[in-house]
């Protein structure tokens, strides 16, 4: 077996949920690698805008509008970026929303409905719609982001962490039952980010929180979860697949 190289030079990308935050970083470092990235959002407009804002970087990539709550969306999508970019190699399941809500809620089923879509369901969603394209890959790679509330929940999040411990669960089932084709699937579990997500927290709320459950005392980058992600999907990342990392500045590390 030749050793596999860690260039990404012509990898052909797809990353949901891509428009800010965690999947817009990931876009960037892929494309700085050499890979063709499919940047995907919600709408149109964002994922132009997305790509307008890395072009001035000398960056390009291909944007695209995926709901990922459309299965029809989904397929008709999937298969446009692999005819686009002449197959994929790389899937990351990054879209996301915040899904709060307190079980006794009036509105929980809803929460809990549009969580378990767009958390859970899309994510399995994309990747059978790629796996054709995936399996024709001289290295296939799927990154599923879920959360640390995945591993330890908050209150009023229930749905959110009910989603989120799905998409573990299915990153692991699919790490068994794909393994043999040498598809290597993986998950990143972010801990408290500077996102979109997290932009409403006050800042002197975030400071408080981070120092008193984080071991490094802050709040991370987007950066440095993208790096993760897309180390995961260097081919010479082979060996390493069912796994869950936390990148959360040692939050599941701490007892209090």
């Amino acid at each position: 077996m030749s050793a596999p190289g860690r260039s990404l030079q012509g990898s052909r990308v797809l990353i949901t949920g891509a428009a800010s935050g965690m999947g817009l970083a990931t876009a960037r470092i892929f494309a700085q690698e050499g890979a063709e990235v499919a940047l995907t959002d919600y709408t149109a407009a964002s994922a132009e805008v997305a790509a307008k804002a890395l072009a001035d970087k000398g960056l390009t990539v291909h944007p695209w509008k995926l709901d990922v709550s459309d299965a029809g969306e989904i397929a008709a999508v999937v298969a446009e970026i692999a005819d686009r970019l002449g197959g994929l190699d790389v899937v990351v399941n990054n879209a996301g929303i915040s899904a709060f809500s307190p079980i006794d809620s009036y509105d929980y089923e809803t929460v809990w409905t549009r969580s378990l879509s767009i958390l859970l369901t899309a994510h399995q969603r994309v990747i059978r719609a790629a796996l054709p394209h995936l399996r024709t890959s001289a290295a296939p790679r799927i990154v599923n982001i879920a959360s640390t509330e995945a591993l330890g929940a908050t209150a009023r999040d229930s749905p959110y962490a009910a989603a989120k411990a799905g998409v573990v669960g299915l990153t692991r089932a699919l790490a068994v039952e794909l393994g043999r084709e040498g598809i290597t699937v993986n998950c990143v579990c972010p801990g408290p980010i500077k996102t979109g997500m997290t932009a409403a927290i006050p800042d002197d709320a975030k400071a408080t929180f981070a120092k008193r459950r984080t071991a490094m005392g802050r709040y991370g980058e987007p950066e440095e979860v993208a790096h993760i992600t897309v180390s995961l999907c260097l081919p010479a990342a082979s060996y390493i697949t069912g796994v869950a990392i936390p990148v959360d500045g040692g939050l599941m590390a701490r007892n209090a």
